[in-house]
């Protein structure tokens, strides 16, 4: 058996590559582009192949890799690698070389295409660094240069006023985000000596000092939401899209599930705070639900897939808040995936759609919408029978079962649009309960994976009427499925399009408070 000290070392070699570009200036970097083009593809390609052998290393090991390999007071060179964590290695190194490639291509003959590869290979080593820390202070510095150096590629076009207002925003609230994982740093430290993972998850679950417990959950869970674009705190990601594509693309496919990696990476200490858990359920419905809303009356792609991305955290967040941890890194893997090859292909979107048309659409009325309705829920109850699985005994299982619900039966509803012969309808049903059949698999396969690094919520009374705010506001979403067509063209239906399209106005709002903050700061530093 290899020294385990040594296969801990793997995971810690994985961010070393990419974070060496930090040495070339970005003067030097523009001037040789070609060369650092080259040169950054190659260190995200060993970047990838470390986490690779990380993963090897962590089979070999049949365990969790965990050494500190160096500390000086609360600051410890640890490293804390499970399954969770190669889970993220893996996707975030493989997310970075593809979004490279792309990067390649898209800035080809721009002068400053040397630093922008720079710049984004410091990002990715930064995440990867994120995420193999086995120390809360480690995964702070980490957390912190994650946010720098985005706000680098964020201001790549600095004559783009869109750009720079979005990445203003940003840069506020990340600076928030991070006081918060600071002050849980040091409270951290005061009451337990140490800021070691292990140690503090292992108090955590031991009930000790459990008042500093939740205020360091609570700090957790608000850096979680302020990094992930939570409601209110969202405006800022639908606005960088003035920002190059390969941007989007790893920002939506990877940076922002930083806070859902947050707090399934700690929940173990965030499971014994119920107050927090619940914050952080109630957050991610809102923001599940605004960002549904607003997304379906976006006109432009990329503003849709940014708002999409808003709902997809929240809902994420919603999962981690009602203990479904297993269930919201399953969710952040796809997520990641689908939203990274949505914006690198969202160029031909457009050319695509106007080849295909759009194929005629049968209204079938609300009657249809109830047989829909109850097909979608027959589905849902048969497979959790067969399976011996009995969501209503849990509020988080019986909200996700019901959004699972009318997921299908929106499925089902688009599917019956397109034709009604006994054939077509035949299929889509069995479509739905594949469907149906692979959720609850994917569910349980997660679960096993990684029961023995997440975190257990306990059931809390107060979770069962933020599922069924939950279940409600989903419902709503759903309805403008199945009402009529022509109710878009009523006065109510205009108001909720106009208002929605907007965002009903929060970023506006948001856009004012941080023009007038960043005019007064630099009118100060004139004078």
């Amino acid at each position: 058996m290899p020294d385990q000290n040594l296969l801990a070392l793997l995971p810690l070699l994985a961010p070393v590559p990419p974070l060496l570009a930090l040495v070339a200036p970005d003067s030097l970097a523009d001037r040789s582009a070609a060369g650092s083009v080259k040169t950054c593809r190659a260190l995200m390609l060993a970047a990838l192949l470390f986490a690779l052998g990380a993963v090897a290393g962590l089979a070999l090991a049949g365990r969790p890799l965990h050494h500190e390999f160096a500390a000086i007071g609360p600051l410890g060179l640890t490293v804390y690698f499970d399954a969770v964590a190669a889970v993220m290695l893996l996707l975030v190194a493989f997310l970075g070389v593809a979004v490279m490639a792309y990067a390649r291509n898209y800035l080809a003959g721009d002068p400053g295409q040397g630093r922008f590869m720079k710049w984004l290979a410091v990002t990715v080593g930064s995440v990867l660094l994120l995420i193999v820390s086995g120390n809360l202070a480690l995964f702070t510095a980490a957390w912190m240069a994650t946010s720098l150096s985005l706000h680098k590629l964020l201001t790549f076009y600095p004559d783009r006023p869109a750009a720079m207002l979005a990445a203003r925003k940003k840069y506020l609230f990340s600076r928030v985000g991070d006081a918060c994982l600071i002050v849980a740093l040091i409270a951290a430290w005061r009451q337990f000596g140490t800021l070691d993972y292990a140690a503090l998850f292992a108090a955590a679950q031991a009930q000790t000092a459990m008042g500093t417990v939740n205020f360091i959950a609570v700090l957790l869970v608000s850096g979680a939401v302020l990094k992930s674009a939570q409601f209110p705190f969202h405006g800022w990601l639908p606005d960088t899209m003035e920002t190059p594509t390969p941007v989007s693309a790893l920002m939506h496919a990877g940076i922002i599930n930083a806070g859902g990696y947050l707090v399934i990476r700690f929940s173990p200490l965030i499971a014994q705070a119920p107050e927090a858990l619940v914050v952080l359920a109630f957050i991610g419905a809102v923001t599940a639900l605004f960002g549904s809303l607003v997304m379906i009356t976006q006109t432009s792609v990329k503003r849709m897939l940014a708002f999409s991305t808003v709902a997809q955290m929240g809902f994420m967040m919603l999962q981690c808040g009602l203990g479904a941890f297993s269930l919201a890194l399953l969710h952040l893997v796809a997520h990641s995936l689908y939203k990274a090859h949505a914006f690198l292909s969202s160029g031909g979107l457009i050319a695509a759609a106007r080849v295909a048309g759009s194929p005629p659409r049968q209204y079938r009325g609300l009657a249809g919408a109830l047989l829909v309705f109850a097909c979608a829920g027959g589905l849902v109850a048969g497979i959790s029978l067969i399976q011996d699985y009995a969501p209503w005994h849990n509020p988080a299982d019986f909200a996700l079962a019901l959004i699972l619900t009318l997921a299908l039966a929106q499925l089902l509803w688009n599917w019956w649009a397109l034709g009604s012969s006994p054939t077509w309808i035949l299929t889509g049903v069995a479509i739905a309960a594949g469907v149906a059949l692979l959720s609850f698999a994917l569910h349980a396969g997660a679960g096993w994976c990684f029961a023995s690094s997440l975190g257990a919520a306990p059931t809390s009374p107060v979770l069962w009427p933020l599922a069924a705010f939950t279940i409600l506001g989903f419902l709503f979403i759903a309805l403008r499925v199945f009402l009529p067509p022509g109710w878009v063209e009523t006065r109510f239906g205009q108001a909720v399009f106009v208002h929605a399209y907007n965002g009903f106005y929060l970023n506006t709002l948001a856009n004012r408070v941080v023009h007038a903050l960043w005019r007064n700061n630099s009118c100060s530093k004139k004078s």
